[in-house]
């Protein structure tokens, strides 16, 4: 593994190519079973790829945009655009064809691959209007109108017009160094139009170099496996979930999508998984549900398991003789059990993306799941730190990976640099001035450094929530509690300038479903969203998380959403979406109605 010599991603791939040959390397479903492509297969279908791209008038520093599932194409599309010099620009599927505009616009995007005839249907409108555009690569067969503009080309054809040319993927390795721009990842756009990061071949190395380097106790060349959940169209799934696999020789399985993720996790038996809070926090509900449900000693026994783990965490040595006689009994009985269903081998999650509730990382430590969070952000491809498993400490991010160098500004902004750094956002000199000043990253983040150089994270900068009386708030600690109840999937809070804190709540669709089933109710947000009967429910979920907080973090009054705004099936949705869009676009006039009247739910 030679993350920090190899020029360019693309001699990470060679290496482990030869090194693993005919062994398998990217699994999918098809007819209901997983099947393998081995490193030597998909080394063949890129070099195809590529040469057809060459030959359809790729070149180096073109953008090529990929809108696409995760699946053996997403690689095999992203390894094929680098190939020839060009710059990936991934796009989420869940992107409506405003959304599609802009990127292909701002990126100036010259061809775009998609995945099939439903993506295609916001992804072709946008295409067809962006000026760019000369052509799109179909991965699987799509169906077109009349006058789509871009001409459209199947994946088959394209590889065979590459087999029509020469075969000189040997070479590419040597044409492309450290600092050409490998992709440009669009941000969320929780601060106003999604802006382009530019990351450099270096830069995802860097990160992947960091990664190993942390866990080089217990990762081993070849023997690693990844189950591919979260977009490959997110920065942390694209170095974590496919750069770092290939560097280290791993097999790559693809999951069929949030609904089968329990099971694909059993088929694959993943050994290193990514994910996100949200993921964890329905992992969480779900198990607590299915618990209650069973009941009697088996209720009993996985409550134990839980109190005498949190203890072992939080007390190291303070169990007694009976109970560590008793922890020992519960690890056979409950825990080992809890591992078996992510497949039995699991090494190590690792939570990223969006801040993890202390409580929800203790839950999973309690039950022997080693959950590990992490911290970073697009601008540095992405990872920062993450915590080591020698030494876990479940209220920070751990201490900076290798290569990366942190300090903390007078303001308490977390600043760093190092290979990992983006090299700027693309046509957008201004933001890239602001962000990146004497060749540090000013990431917008509050924090600090423990006594161990773990990095704490305590805020947002421009987050904060300050009230009327010039009290500082955190509003992610306020709706990581929210979002902790079983009544309530999304939660954010609001107040700045005001006296109190109200919220907007989305109601978890699971407990809606029940509740509204067993109150003989409309499952329905917008019939409910005055429903007396439900929001006393909320409110009770609200009085408890107010239990646990300060005065001014007590949330006084709410508003129900009538919508979900749950918009990707991968869960990687930032809460501060919510805040930022939804407040101006849909509720703020409601919310500042809150204040009219009594405090109080």
């Amino acid at each position: 593994m030679h993350f920090d010599t190899w020029p360019n991603l693309l001699a990470a791939f060679a290496y482990s190519v030869e090194q693993r040959g005919d062994k398998p390397f990217l699994w999918s479903k098809k007819d209901g079973t997983y099947r393998a492509q081995t490193w030597n297969e998909v080394r063949r279908e890129v070099s195809r790829l590529y040469r057809g791209l060459k030959a359809l008038g790729i070149k180096k520093g073109d953008r090529v945009a990929i809108v696409a599932d995760n699946r053996p194409k997403w690689l095999i599309a992203d390894l094929a655009i680098i190939s020839c010099g060009g710059i990936t620009v991934p796009a989420y599927t869940t992107n409506t064809v405003d959304d599609h505009l802009h990127i292909l616009k701002n990126s100036g995007a010259k061809a775009v691959f998609v995945a099939d005839q439903h993506l295609a249907r916001n992804l072709l409108p946008a295409a067809h209007t962006a000026p760019s555009v000369g052509l799109v690569i179909a991965m699987e067969p799509i169906k077109i109108g009349q006058d789509i503009g871009p001409t459209v080309h199947q994946w088959e054809d394209v590889l065979a017009m590459g087999d029509e040319k020469p075969d000189d993927f040997d070479e590419v390795p040597g044409r492309l160094t450290r600092t050409d721009t490998a992709c440009i990842i669009h941000t969320s756009g929780t601060g106003g139009a999604p802006k382009g990061v530019m990351l450099s071949h270096g830069a995802i190395l860097c990160n992947a170099m960091g990664g190993v380097a942390l866990f080089e106790d217990v990762i081993t060349y070849g023997e690693e496996v990844f189950l591919s959940f979260l977009p490959l169209s997110h920065a942390y799934e694209h170095t974590a979930g496919q750069f770092l696999p290939i560097g280290i020789g791993a097999q790559i399985y693809y999951a069929e999508g949030v609904e089968s993720l329990v099971a694909n996790m059993a088929e694959a038996r993943p050994t290193i998984m990514t994910a996100v809070p949200r993921l964890y926090e329905s992992m969480l509900q779900r198990v607590r549900s299915a618990i209650k449900r069973q009941g009697g000693k088996k209720e009993a026994l996985f409550n134990k398991a839980v109190e005498l783990g949190s203890k072992k965490y939080e007390k190291p040595g303070s169990l007694t003789l009976w109970e560590r006689i008793q922890d020992a009994a519960l690890d056979r009985l409950v825990r080992r059990k809890v591992r078996a269903r992510f497949g039995g081998r699991l090494k190590f999650f690792v939570s990223g993306g969006a801040p993890l509730n202390y409580e929800v990382g203790l839950f999973f430590t309690a039950l022997g799941v080693t959950l590990l969070q992490g911290y970073g952000q697009t601008e540095s491809a992405p990872v920062v730190s993450c915590n080591p498993l020698g030494k876990v400490k479940l209220h920070t991010v751990g201490p900076p990976l290798k290569g990366v160098e942190v300090r903390i500004a007078e303001d308490g902004e977390i600043c760093l640099r190092g290979e990992l750094v983006m090299q700027g956002y693309w046509n957008d000199p201004e933001s890239t001035a602001r962000t990146i000043q004497d060749g540090w990253l000013h990431t917008g983040d509050v924090g600090l450094l423990d006594e161990d150089g773990y990095i704490q994270i305590t805020d947002r900068k421009k987050d904060l929530i300050v009230n009327s009386g010039g009290d500082n708030v955190s509003p992610t600690r306020v709706e990581g509690f929210l979002t902790l109840q079983p009544e309530i999937a999304q939660a954010m809070v609001y107040g700045d300038k005001r006296p109190y804190l109200v919220a907007l709540i989305v109601p978890d669709p699971d407990f809606l479903a029940t509740w509204s089933k067993a109150n003989d109710k409309p499952n329905d947000l917008a019939a409910l969203a005055d429903d007396p009967d439900l929001r006393q429910v909320i409110s009770g979920a609200i009085d408890r998380v107010n239990k646990e907080m300060s005065q001014i973090e007590k949330v006084r009054r709410f508003v129900l959403a009538t919508e979900s705004f749950t918009v990707d099936n991968n869960m990687m949705t930032p809460t501060l979406k919510i805040r930022r869009h939804i407040i101006r676009d849909a509720y703020g006039t409601q919310l500042e109605r809150l204040y009219g009247g009594k405090s109080g739910n």
